[in-house]
């Protein structure tokens, strides 16, 4: 699968850190009809 920009993003689950201090499961569907700017850094904390 190849995500390309201006393309819908593919539904997906991962967790994520709030800051009210915990990390909790969220889905792209969560954020339907919301806009959502979404990162990815797939080197980070790798030391590589």
């Amino acid at each position: 699968m190849c995500v390309r920009p201006g393309t819908q993003a593919p539904e997906f689950e991962t967790q994520a850190y709030f800051r009210d201090g915990g990390i909790k499961p969220v889905k792209l569907s969560d954020y339907k009809g919301k806009w959502l700017v979404l990162f990815f850094y797939p080197a980070d904390f790798t030391f590589v």
